[in-house]
């Protein structure tokens, strides 16, 4: 469902929710659904499985293997540039490895600790890790957006979201319906009554329902897609290889 194409009583619908908000017991039974609001973080490798992926490599292998030659014949000078060579790429290796784990770990600072939702009636503050899709969040200048919302009311509602569409500008944002305009989708710069995990919000205030929680956010396909990249080798590196 595209939920900024939809009027704010039909995506309330679709999400079983309403004004109020969920009740407590229906909110614990969607926790027990979806799982938490968090981004899963990446299986993380030892110290030895990274250094054994990348000495391991052919290339590696036969520098190694003519480092052992040089030092049998005493050419320890030319054993030492060897091993040197051998060690700063399997350095620069893990170090490159380490950059997507410290991406993932960027994006799970960008998570607000708490969220003040509308549940029952009632306003409390809970956990953001227990939002749940349907709930109901109030949101004020300084607050970090917990989940992806489908705005529901504005008062002057300015949304910094730099970290997600990398527009330096503050979005005012609206709660009225996207016109579909014969548009297949619209771009996530200009969903502008949509709000999402990660970014800030800036100036005024308002209210929206919560329609995706953890990797279900467009953050957390960022975290999904950083996780499961693989690294390839270059052209180079696989005539090296197959040579």
């Amino acid at each position: 469902m595209k939920h900024y194409l939809e009027r704010t009583a039909d995506v309330l619908h679709a999400q079983g929710s309403g004004p109020a908000g969920l009740s407590p017991s229906a909110a614990a039974e969607r926790l027990a659904a979806h799982g938490p609001n968090a981004l899963e973080e990446a299986k993380k490798k030892t110290l030895l499985q990274r250094i054994w992926e990348q000495i391991r490599d052919p290339m590696v292998l036969v520098l190694v293997a003519a480092a052992i030659i040089s030092g049998a014949f005493e050419e320890v000078a030319d054993m030492v540039i060897i091993l040197l060579v051998v060690v700063l790429n399997a350095t620069l290796g893990i170090i490159q490895e380490n950059k997507a784990e410290e991406a993932i770990a960027a994006l799970q600072k960008l998570s607000a600790p708490y969220a003040r939702v509308r549940r029952g009636g009632s306003v409390c503050d809970v956990p953001a890790a227990e939002l749940v899709p349907g709930d109901v969040v109030l949101l004020e200048a300084g607050n970090a957006v917990p989940a992806d919302l489908r705005i529901l009311e504005t008062a002057s509602l300015r949304v910094e979201e730099a970290a997600l569409t990398g527009e330096s500008v503050p979005v005012e944002k609206t709660a009225e319906p996207r016109p579909a305009n014969g548009e297949d989708d619209v771009p996530l710069g200009d969903r502008v009554n949509m709000a999402y995990m990660g970014t800030n919000v800036v100036y005024g205030r308002g209210e929206g329902v919560v329609i995706a929680t953890g990797m279900q956010t467009e953050m957390g396909k960022i975290a999904g897609i950083l996780s499961s990249t693989e690294e390839e080798k270059t052209p180079l590196q696989q005539k090296l290889a197959s040579l």
